[in-house]
């Protein structure tokens, strides 16, 4: 693994304030997203290593705060963020770190902008989220959501908007993360129950005979409906991974291991997942570590 001091070198970062703010990033990412941190550090070239660790850290820290309170204090923290956020990206001076290496890392790297403008755009759905009465609401939110925030991070690895295989990249993206975005929904049940709002569309509850009331109250009750449900759902995530498993190809060759193992471990949570399916509001999913780090290796040996 390349120190992260000579990946900043080789990213062309060289000022020192950028670089301790690019290092307080990687901090916070190494500390939150172990895993994929270890993706970024293992599996992509090292020049790139500080301008993901930037997105993804930009990215959770818009989350926390549009994920923070109630409605409106969720809405009042996001207007705020995106003024800072558009004003930094604009030149302007911030003492913020994680925006201080965001707007480095859009100067060097042009087609974040226009990405982070998308995502902050779309962040109004998220401020407001409190479930989906139906599957196109789902959709929607994926689209407006969920994709441009993928695409913080996608953008820096996969074709150029104006390359060939660009469309086809942006298409599989929108793929990825529907099925990552269902199994995030799926593993965190219990907690959503208990906030009393769940990823699940409410008409697709209501056809197996679940509402939140009675997962929340009666969970033995609904266990066996529950595990349908999981499995109905498991199967739709099942065949959208099959279909981004080309989806390497379309990126240069240095950055298909890291997308390899970025498919490889959300098949790795699905099947967690369907291991629980009936105690998922105990229990919650996620892989072993050992497992995910073992995909890691692997790809780090095949580099």
């Amino acid at each position: 693994m390349t120190r992260w001091s000579a990946a900043l070198t080789e990213a062309g970062i060289t000022d020192p304030q950028l670089r301790r703010s690019y290092d307080a990033q990687r901090k916070l990412v190494r500390r939150n997203r172990r895993e994929e941190y270890l993706a970024v550090r293992l599996l992509l070239p090292a020049r790139i290593h500080p301008a993901v660790i930037a997105a993804v850290a930009f990215m959770d820290e818009s989350d926390r705060r549009v994920d923070t309170g109630d409605i409106p204090a969720r809405q009042d923290a996001l207007r705020t963020w995106d003024r800072q956020t558009t004003e930094a990206l604009a030149g302007g001076p911030t003492e913020n770190g994680t925006l201080r290496a965001l707007a480095d890392t859009a100067r060097r790297h042009p087609v974040l902008g226009a990405q982070v403008r998308r995502f902050l755009d779309g962040a109004p759905v998220e401020a407001t989220w409190s479930g989906f009465a139906t599957d196109a609401d789902f959709q929607d939110y994926v689209d407006r959501y969920s994709l441009p925030a993928l695409m913080l991070t996608a953008s820096l690895i996969g074709p150029e908007p104006d390359a060939e295989h660009h469309d086809r990249f942006r298409h599989g993206c929108r793929r990825l993360i529907e099925a990552m975005q269902r199994t995030d929904f799926l593993a965190d049940l219990g907690e959503d129950v208990d906030q009393g709002r769940v990823g699940i569309p409410k008409d697709e509850l209501e056809r197996h005979g679940l509402d939140i009331d009675g997962l929340r109250d009666r969970p033995e009750e609904c266990a066996p409906a529950l595990a349908r449900l999981v499995d109905e759902q498991a199967a739709r995530v099942d065949a959208v991974l099959s279909e981004c498993r080309r989806l390497p190809e379309l990126v240069a060759p240095p950055y298909r291991p890291f997308l390899d193992a970025l498919i490889s471990v959300q098949v790795l949570r699905l099947d967690a997942v369907k291991r629980h399916r009936a105690t998922l509001l105990h229990t919650g999913a996620s892989p072993a570590s050992a497992a995910a780090l073992r995909i890691l290796w692997r790809g780090y040996r095949a580099r």
